[in-house]
This record gives structure tokens, C-alpha cells and sequence, in this order.
């Protein structure tokens, strides 16, 4: 099948490699040129996205983004004066549902099929497969399910979920349940540190991933982060989030459905980000008025 993957990211190389692999035919763009430089070794690589019209005269033609949600219409923008009739455009970013919603009507209008995916999987797809979520018109997916199929984790990580958006929506709440089994992790794993008994903690982790209700790949990852990096003591606790927890949480309130886990996994991350919490400050010194407890200055 011939693919043009824009994006050429972590996320976008590692699958363009895989496909590569796989025997399907693809050609890569990014915006930035050390990205493209650094994907020539794997496939060929445009350096502007009108080069298009010289790609893939015969065969079905699949264009795959993965690049930040912020900037998919405007990718979008420049590809429409050159797609046909039949193509098949993928959005495998982590976009807003209703914004793929939006794509699709858009896209429909002039013969494109939309297709939205959310992938999971991180830097591991590229060897293991990734977890694909799609939403569209299943003729769509039915079009694109032998490259779904390759990329997918053992061929079967792969699922067409619903009508556009439901893709988006699946991958959506994902990460939002992702939030809450890292929050507790965190917090449970700090617990053990301050229990006094000085426990290894990647041997903890470890256990805890050798046949125990709690294991997962999480739980890998938690060995490895202290196989990596320690005490952890050379990192800053400063977690980011790039939407989807967010997303997650004021779907759950337009529903009136309580995800209350979800929620705090998401405020503890903004959080992590206050070095100086302004809340904090007020909450001591209101002890101080009223008990007169011990208040500690900045300087001390």
C-alpha cells in the first residue's frame, strides 16, 4: 500500500519504519528539516509536500499524519489542493474528537475519506506493534486494514470502534485512564521510599511485576525508571500533560459521569509544575493565625 507519512517524529518514524518493513510502500515529509535528514536512511523522504503530485500514480494513496493536533488543519490546508477523489487521509495524532468530527464532514465533501486512529504504544511500536483505535466510515478502514493490520501489535492490536470520532474519543479516554495508573503508582512507590525500611525500589517493582494483580507494562516501565535514573534524584518533578487527560475530564463533567481518579491524576499534574505554590503559602499562614503553628520563610 503506498503511505506519505507526515510527521517524521519519534512516533511518525518509528511506524513509517515498521511499514517499511512490512513491504508497504512509504515516503516521508516533516516541516523540519534535521527530521527529514534523519529519516533518509530509512525511506524516501519529499523535501516539500507539493512534491506529491510525482508520488504514487498507480494504487491506492494514503496519507497518515502524526504531528501535533494544534497544527492538523493547517496540514490539512496544504495537502487539499492535491488530493483526489479516494484518497484516504489518517489523523494518528491525539486530536479532540469533535475536531476529527469537523475533518471528516470537510473532507467528505470533496470525495477524501477521514480516518481518525489513536495509537498507543509509544517508542516500543516500532519493534512490538502499536494499539490502534479507528473511527470513520468502515469502508474506510476495510480500505486501509491490511496497513492497520501490519503496523498493529501481533496483528491484532487493531480494532474499527465506530463512527467518526470514535477513535479519537477511545484513545481520549486511554490516556486519561493512564494519568490514574501512573498517579498511583507514584504515590504508592513514594509511600514505599518513606517507609523506613529502605527498600529497593526497582526490586519492588520488579516483584511487582512477577505475577502479581498490579503487573503491566507500567509496571515494567517503573523498574526500568529506576534502572535508569536511580533515586531519581537528577530529575525535576515537573509532569507534563499534552491535552487528553484534560479532554477526558470535561467530557466526563458534559456527561455528568464522576471520574474523580481521572481528575486528580490530571490536578496533580499541575501540581508538579508550582515550585513556589502561591495555595501553599496561604494555607501556612493561615495555621499560623489561627494556632499560631510554626511558619517557615523563604530564606530559611
Amino acid at each position: 500500500m503506498n503511505l506519505l507519512m507526515i510527521g517524521l517524529g519519534r512516533m511518525g518514524l518509528g511506524m513509517s519504519k515498521r511499514l517499511s518493513s512490512m513491504g508497504h510502500k512509504v515516503v516521508g515529509y516533516d516541516v523540519d528539516k534535521s527530521s527529514r535528514e534523519r529519516a533518509k536512511e530509512h525511506m524516501e523522504v519529499l523535501g516539500e509536500l507539493s512534491e506529491i503530485e510525482s508520488l504514487f500514480q498507480e494504487g491506492q494513496r494514503v496519507f497518515w499524519l502524526m504531528v501535533p493536533y494544534r497544527v492538523v488543519d493547517q496540514v490539512i490546508d496544504s495537502l487539499k489542493p492535491q488530493l483526489r477523489e479516494g484518497d484516504v487521509l489518517i489523523d494518528g495524532g491525539n486530536s479532540p474528537y469533535s475536531e476529527s468530527q469537523r475533518r471528516y464532514r470537510e473532507l467528505q465533501s470533496i470525495g477524501v475519506s477521514f480516518l481518525d486512529v489513536g495509537v498507543s504504544g509509544g517508542v516500543y511500536g516500532e519493534e512490538m506493534g502499536y494499539c490502534l483505535m479507528v473511527g470513520g466510515d468502515r469502508q474506510a478502514f476495510e480500505r486501509v486494514e491490511p496497513l492497520l493490520r501490519d503496523l498493529s501489535y501481533g496483528g491484532v492490536g487493531y480494532a474499527y470502534l465506530g463512527p467518526s470520532g470514535a477513535g479519537h474519543f477511545a484513545k481520549m479516554v486511554h490516556n486519561g485512564i493512564e494519568y490514574a495508573f501512573m498517579q498511583a503508582i507514584g504515590e504508592g512507590f513514594e509511600l514505599l521510599k518513606e517507609s523506613g525500611f529502605d527498600y529497593d525500589l526497582k526490586e519492588v517493582a520488579r516483584l511487582y511485576n512477577t505475577g502479581s494483580v498490579i503487573r503491566g507494562w507500567l509496571m515494567e516501565l517503573t523498574q526500568k525508571v529506576f534502572e535508569d535514573f536511580g533515586d531519581l534524584g537528577e530529575l525535576k518533578p515537573y509532569v507534563e500533560d499534552t491535552g487528553e487527560g484534560r479532554w477526558t475530564v470535561e467530557e466526563a463533567i458534559k456527561r455528568a459521569v464522576p471520574t474523580p481518579t481521572i481528575a486528580e491524576a490530571l490536578f496533580a499534574r499541575f501540581r508538579s509544575r508550582q515550585e513556589n505554590s502561591f495555595r501553599d503559602r496561604l494555607l501556612a499562614g493561615l495555621r499560623f493565625e489561627f494556632g499560631r503553628h510554626e511558619i517557615k520563610k523563604r530564606d530559611e
